[in-house]
């Protein structure tokens, strides 16, 4: 009987090492890709993977050659405009009413003044399928358009390696949870249970993981993004330039004015309190000398 469940144990060890390295290797299949359709044609979200049916080794090439001819070609488009306005806060409000008609949203706006005028920019999501359409619209709220620059990132071949990855990861786990109650069916050792477990837990983690990375990219090429700055015209500055105030000029005049006057004020406070004393003890020897040479001549000439 112990001989017999030790073989058990080493034919479940070996189908669990078997199962997960054929998962690893037919989780990259090549894929040979076309012509790239329209960007208004990519930018649809691809056609979900019909879940697997049988083992691992059915989610190999020749699944990933399905996926190419079923997937349209998925795009994540971006454009960036830059745009003359008269009134660039009008301009925002006209643009948030713009994508919300179209099915998107405002990722954020802003609008604040450079000393001259009011400037603006605003970043906008709407469904790929009217990326172009917005473009025009929003373009046509401008009086010039100072720049335009779209662009298309394709993610088609690593969103087709992510969904043959997943099938075949979700086809490794049919069969983990298969050979799972056959263990506990056939020998019910905790340690054989707790391996088989533990491969089934990290097929599980990588799956997750793909998930999400594949709807981050079915959200991207779903929705493209729009950013927009927005430059005031010169038809919307003022007709006087906002650098002259002849109010502010008349008030630095009289900045200026008692600025000098508390100089001068400042210099004879100094004069009287610091130098004066000192002149006068000076000057006061010298006037006694001069007093007593007056003097002395005046006695000379009387005496002759």
């Amino acid at each position: 009987m112990k001989t017999m469940r030790r073989w058990w144990t080493w034919v479940v060890i070996l189908t669990v090492g078997l199962i997960t390295l054929a998962g690893c290797a037919a989780a990259t299949p090549q894929v040979v890709y076309g012509e790239k359709t329209s960007a208004r044609q990519a930018a649809a979200p691809a056609v979900a993977p019909k879940p697997a049916t049988g083992g691992v080794a059915e989610s190999s090439a020749n699944d990933a050659a399905l996926d190419v001819a079923t997937t349209e070609r998925m795009i994540i488009l971006t454009g960036n405009l830059s745009l003359v306005v008269k009134d660039a806060t009008a301009s925002i409000e006209q643009i948030k009413q713009l994508a919300a008609g179209m099915g998107g949203y405002v990722v954020n706006s802003n609008a604040y003044d450079d000393g001259e005028a009011v400037r603006g920019t605003i970043n906008i999501r709407v469904p790929a399928d009217k990326f172009n359409e917005a473009l025009t619209q929003i373009k046509a709220l401008a009086e010039r358009v100072r720049s335009e620059n779209t662009n298309g990132q394709d993610v088609t071949e690593e969103y087709t390696d992510l969904s043959a990855r997943q099938r075949n990861l979700e086809a490794t786990e049919t069969e983990l949870l298969e050979l799972l109650a056959t263990v506990r069916q056939k020998t019910g050792k905790a340690e054989d249970i707790l391996a088989v477990y533990r491969e089934l837990t990290t097929i599980r983690g990588q799956i997750e993981q793909l998930k999400g990375r594949t709807q981050y990219l079915e959200r991207m090429t779903a929705m493209s993004t729009i950013q927009i700055e927005l430059i005031p015209s010169v038809s919307a500055k003022p007709i006087s330039s906002p650098g002259w105030q002849p109010g502010e000029t008349l008030r630095e005049s009289f900045r200026a004015l008692v600025s000098a006057l508390q100089t001068v004020v400042d210099i004879t406070i100094r004069f009287v309190v610091a130098v004066l004393p000192v002149l006068i003890i000076i000057a006061i020897p010298i006037v006694l000398l001069v007093l007593l040479i007056r003097w002395l001549v005046r006695r000379r000439k009387k005496a002759h």
